[in-house]
């Protein structure tokens, strides 16, 4: 009685469970075919060339028959033989010509602006994807022009970015709103974008006029509107990297209002990114409030199935150690058995890296992680010109002095290489996007 009464229900329920796979697989079956029929409506520019590309098949298959069957009709009104060649011809003729004319109709559609051959962008596409997977930790302008030469060699690129910055607009957005800095993450996005046009200018855009908007740059409005939107940053990033096409993904180091602080030599303490880069002093410690940030899980995955990390370029203290800042980030990149390269800044930069040499720059690291974090140092082996170097000078910057015997020292492998990137009219120095990758993706295999 009791198994009875058990049955009852579960009869029951299977039938309601097949009714509902029944209609399910009836509504799918359906969907797919009008669907399918949608390809017949005009003006698609499509069902011509497939018809003719039908044709083109049709002839093939008739001159490959007369091959094996002759037939006297062809010979009465056309020479054998000449009917066979014309016939396989014009067949492979057709059917090639039809399918990539129907191609091209599709392309059109999907790459309407774009000035490359379908062959390229599917040869470069399927090349990007092979490439290896890098992480790139650092922010400001460094990165971000680091990234715009990574992006030439592998489409599997994870941006690591600080969110320490509460200067400018990202930090009068931080301040009024209570969002997270998006400055950097901005720049990150626009140079991994697939192609670097119209959208990208406009996420670029800063509003020179305007009460509240004065100072502003368009992306780092828009990002925060997504912030709002999506309920975080980490998800307004992913948005926006669908907006631009990025090649890679860009992630904050937390989503931890993160706030940094610093010792001078003095016994001076200051709080505040921006405050740490005017301040005239050594400095001797750096932390952040809170103490322990979080780090997004994301993140740690990159690191932990990363061929490759890269730190830097950027300042060393505001840009680059802030994303070290974070524990699970330290110790991520810590026990990554794969190699490590810190890219050394060109000049020093003041307030925060006086006087320093490459040297300088490593020991920072190391006394901040409390650990090796990498395994060898690239360096800039190009003079700048004798201009370029009155003008850092009146600025209070030189050229990072390259000090073999201490590197030496710190038993990291040193690689020179030539990525000075001058600009000849305004005389500002960069490391060269493309120079500075192509170099990287050289040397990287051979650290040991």
């Amino acid at each position: 009685m009791l198994i009875h009464t058990l049955e009852l229900p579960f009869q029951s329920l299977k039938k309601t469970i097949k009714y509902t796979l029944d209609t399910y697989l009836e509504a799918t079956l359906a969907h797919r075919v009008k669907s399918s029929l949608k390809w017949l409506a005009p003006g698609l520019f499509i069902k011509r060339w497939l018809l003719l590309s039908a044709n083109g098949v049709f002839c093939f298959a008739l001159g490959l028959i007369s091959l094996w069957q002759p037939t006297d009709i062809v010979n009465l009104t056309f020479p054998q033989y000449l009917f066979k060649i014309t016939a396989i011809v014009l067949g492979l003729f057709l059917s090639f010509w039809g399918q990539i004319r129907a191609f091209r109709s599709i392309i059109q559609v999907l790459q309407p602006n774009s000035e490359q051959d379908l062959v390229d962008l599917m040869l470069a596409h399927r090349r990007l994807n092979k490439g290896p997977k890098i992480v790139a930790l650092g922010g400001g302008t460094g990165l971000s022009n680091l990234l715009r030469g990574l992006k030439h060699y592998s489409g599997n690129i994870t941006a690591i970015v600080t969110v320490a910055d509460d200067g400018g607009s990202s930090g009068r957005l931080r301040e009024e709103l209570g969002v997270l800095p998006p400055g950097d993450i901005r720049n990150c996005i626009t140079a991994l974008a697939k192609e670097e046009g119209l959208l990208t200018e406009l996420f670029q855009y800063r509003f020179r006029a305007g009460d509240g908007l004065k100072g502003h740059s368009f992306g780092n409005l828009f990002l925060t509107a997504m912030s709002e939107i999506t309920g975080n940053l980490e998800k307004a990033i992913a948005a926006s990297s669908k907006v631009l096409a990025v090649q890679g993904q860009v992630l904050p180091a937390t989503l931890n209002d993160v706030h940094l602080w610093a010792e001078l030599e003095q016994g001076q303490r200051i709080v505040g990114e921006s405050n740490i880069a005017q301040a005239q002093g050594k400095i001797q410690n750096i932390g952040c409030i809170p103490a322990n940030p979080e780090a997004l899980p994301a993140t740690i995955e990159a690191i932990k199935s990363a061929d490759y990390i890269i730190l830097g370029p950027g300042s060393l203290y505001t840009s680059i150690i802030p994303n070290l800042l974070v524990p699970e980030i330290r110790e991520a990149i810590a026990n990554a058995k794969v190699p490590r390269v810190y890219v050394c800044n060109i000049m020093t930069q003041p307030g925060e890296t006086d006087d320093y040499t490459v040297a300088d720059h490593i020991k920072a690291i190391d006394q901040v992680c409390g650990q090796k974090l990498f395994d060898a140092v690239i360096v800039n082996q190009t003079n700048p010109s004798r201009e370029s170097l009155n003008k850092y000078s009146q600025e209070g910057s030189s050229p990072v002095i390259l000090d073999r015997d201490q590197i030496a020292l710190t038993e990291r492998q040193l690689i020179l290489a030539p990525f000075l990137d001058e600009d000849p009219q305004t005389h500002t120095i960069r490391h060269h996007s493309q120079r500075l990758a192509a170099q990287l993706f050289y040397n990287l295999p051979l650290i040991r």
